[in-house]
């Protein structure tokens, strides 16, 4: 499957708290650099035909005015984690201007989780004004939105199955701490990855910093980029000029392109 020109906008960086912490007042959380303030992790994908989401978080109306988003096609999902997922139901003011149902694109897990978190959206006697969604259930195959062709990667999340995207010359990985070797396979040639790296010290489901970089170094990716990041990780100028070359922090508002 031949993949167009994509652009790939960070509309999220922060770990499930988001960064600045509610009440923390630590040196990250305290400080002015904009790069060092993360909403929850998301990423939006563009072609010039195809527009869609992977993941709404808990910010994510907050995501789609800062970035006027004006034509969304289609939410694909990772998994069922409230920081995921919450924001779902904004999804309905896309479809009230565009006419159309949204299309939702979830494995099983996180299908079941969409239905018990919004079993408004899916009853049979709908009330008026709630977000039109039409589930498209996914699993290891590849498949297509519109233009743009999704390979599914499956990491593990400690003991969660979560779908990682590989996207013609990227790859987005977020909740995770272990990849199968058989699925490694499927990001090995890619030009950039996306790791989670939530911050030094180790953690039971994601990726610390210096595990995520040596993801990055194993399957010979050129560039690097670390996301569900949290304020114990550190200031982002700190951070980021200890990296090795071709890796770099993330931060909300940053924009990559591939032909």
């Amino acid at each position: 499957m031949n993949c167009p020109p994509i652009k790939i906008t960070f509309l999220g960086t922060g770990t499930s708290t988001g960064v600045p912490m509610i009440a923390c007042d630590c040196i990250v959380c305290a400080s002015s650099n904009s790069k060092d303030q993360r909403l929850r992790s998301s990423i939006l994908v563009e072609s010039s035909a195809t527009s869609f989401v992977i993941d709404t978080t808990p910010d994510f109306r907050t995501q789609m005015l800062r970035e006027r988003v004006k034509k969304l096609d289609a939410v694909l999902f990772t998994h069922p984690h409230k920081d995921h997922v919450a924001g779902l139901d904004d999804v309905k003011a896309f479809s009230y201007f565009s006419g159309k149902a949204m299309e939702v694109f979830a494995n099983a897990l996180t299908e079941e989780a969409l239905k018990r978190e919004f079993a408004y959206a899916f009853a049979d006697k709908k009330y008026p004004g709630i977000p039109e969604i039409n589930l498209n259930t996914i699993d290891e195959t590849p498949f297509m939105i519109g233009d743009i062709p999704v390979i599914p990667v499956m990491v593990w999340h400690y003991k969660m199955p979560v779908m990682a995207f590989r996207i013609g010359k990227f790859t987005y990985i977020t909740d995770a701490n272990k990849i199968d070797e058989s699925e490694k396979e499927k990001i090995k040639g890619s030009e950039a990855m996306v790791v989670n790296a939530l911050r030094h010290k180790e953690h039971l489901s994601h990726y610390t910093i210096d595990e995520a970089i040596a993801l990055v170094k194993e399957l010979k990716v050129p560039k690097g980029y670390f996301t569900h990041i949290s304020h114990q990780l550190g200031l982002y100028e700190d951070i980021n000029k200890d990296l090795p070359s071709g890796m770099e922090l993330a931060y909300d508002g940053l924009q990559l392109f591939f032909d």
